[in-house]
């Protein structure tokens, strides 16, 4: 049995630069961290010839191409296993609609996963470039790649998407004592609403030639915000979240709503500096940064939506557990 976990993630400034449409005229750039809520794996070998799939569901199946759910299909296509395995996927967090990057989180967990169990670990650009071209090239989702390369990697990056396809990968260099700061400043609260990312990111992939302006400005930020990560300004790295929000809020329709606004403008008020909505938007979770003096407070302001803690996470997808017989 092979287990494997891999980190979601938040990402911070720089989202849409990810897209194809924009990177392969002009380098994209997303500031990024993983969090220790994750995403598990499990792959076995069966006593009989089938397929035996496990997520919030059961498909038992003889063939691949019987297999319903298309990252674990596509995966095992990529990876050449054919029958004979018991697969299973359990999430921290509601899997689907998080706005936490847990699409390819799941991607890259199962192809770390069914490597290790061919006895054929690969590295972690490779296993977030496998990830890339079985959710965009093979499924044809609308979604950029800056997810499976933090989901791969972990910690707290700077990636740079060039126009050739290659993907920098650079750690942000804060100090311990601005790291638990920076932790302790952010919070997490679920919008109760899960939504399918892919219709507010369709629509933001297709608004990149009218957008791009936007998303260069949103590019600079990056370098903004690690400046104010690596010089402990943190409260300056709280009040560019507000001004990436509102920038992110032009991207596509959905990004936003007036539910979403009433919640973030309540957060504001109580104290917070900046924040937003982590992922495409339209739901999920909602990342505020507030100084500890005022989270009570946007607690109070927010009492029905449930509070997630957590704490950002040092390490990419990694091996758990591996027994073979």
């Amino acid at each position: 049995m092979i287990i494997s976990q891999t980190p979601l993630r938040i990402s911070f400034f720089g989202g849409g630069t990810d897209f194809r449409g924009f990177y392969a005229q002009e380098p994209g750039m997303v500031l990024s961290s993983a969090i220790d809520k994750y995403i598990f794996v499990t792959i076995k070998e069966r006593f009989d010839e089938k397929i035996r799939v496990g997520y919030t569901r059961t498909e038992l199946v003889d063939s691949v191409d019987e297999v319903e759910h298309d990252l674990v299909r596509e995966c095992l296509r990529r990876t050449g296993i054919t029958h004979g395995v018991e697969i299973n996927t359990m999430a921290d967090i509601p899997s689907e609609g998080s706005g936490l990057g847990s699409s390819s989180t799941v991607t890259v967990g199962l192809l770390h996963a069914m490597n290790m169990y061919l006895g054929a670990p690969k590295e972690h650009a490779a296993l977030a470039r496998e990830a890339c071209e079985v959710e965009i090239g093979v499924l044809k989702k609308p979604i950029g790649v800056q997810d499976q390369y933090i989901a791969a990697y972990g910690g707290q990056r700077v990636l740079q998407f060039c126009p050739d396809g290659q993907v920098g990968v650079e750690s942000v260099r804060m100090e311990q004592r601005v790291a638990r700061q920076l932790n302790q400043n952010l919070m997490l609260f679920y919008t109760n609403v899960a939504r399918k990312a892919e219709s507010v990111l369709s629509e933001q992939r297709d608004n990149i030639a009218d957008r791009r302006s936007i998303l260069r400005e949103m590019k600079r930020m990056v370098s903004v915000g690690r400046a104010a990560l690596e010089q402990g300004a943190l409260d300056d790295f709280g009040l560019l979240l507000n001004d990436a929000w509102q920038l992110k809020k032009q991207l596509a329709s959905k990004v936003s709503n007036t539910q979403i606004d009433d919640l973030y403008n309540a957060a504001m008020r109580a104290g917070a500096l900046g924040g937003k909505i982590t992922g495409a938007g339209g739901g999920g979770f909602l990342l505020l940064y507030c100084p500890r003096e005022k989270q009570d407070a946007v607690r109070d302001t927010l009492p029905h939506l449930p509070e997630l803690p957590f704490h950002l996470e040092r390490d990419g997808t990694k091996i758990i557990f591996n027994y073979r017989r």
